[in-house]
């Protein structure tokens, strides 16, 4: 069976945001096995799954992902919506749209240390749209 849930975060500034208790709190109960993919309707920010207990972690990926994909760069065209639009972009094809975890007794079978990143690359985002499906 296939389920399908719809997933609004509030706004979330600029950075990278561990938001798997926010994603657990919209979703039904998970079947005791499957998969879920979670995928976010937008082109500048991402989804990731990394390290859950330093916050550290979530400072050190926002000071790398800006040192590489930097703002004003005189070669960018896309500037209409401000400096920091292509390089949101750029970022979230780097990271991606979406993420796949096991289910596994009603739960997400993540590692020790796993947990669900918004990869926020506008200054200003706005409410982000994510689509869950249950795979059962």
């Amino acid at each position: 069976m296939i389920r399908q849930h719809n997933i609004i975060l509030n706004p979330y500034p600029r950075g990278f945001h561990l938001i798997t208790d926010v994603v657990y709190q919209q979703l039904p109960t998970l079947p005791e096995t499957g998969l879920f993919n979670l995928f976010i309707r937008h082109t500048s920010a991402g989804l990731s799954i990394n390290e859950n207990a330093d916050p550290s972690v979530l400072v050190d990926f926002e000071s790398f992902f800006n040192k590489i994909v930097p703002e004003h760069e005189p070669f960018l065209t896309h500037t209409m919506e401000g400096p920091d639009d292509m390089p949101a972009h750029i970022k979230a094809a780097l990271v991606g749209s979406s993420i796949t975890i096991p289910i596994s007794e009603s739960r997400f079978n993540f590692g020790t240390w796993q947990g669900i990143y918004l990869c926020e690359f506008r200054n200003r985002g706005g409410n982000r749209k994510l689509v869950a499906t249950i795979y059962s």
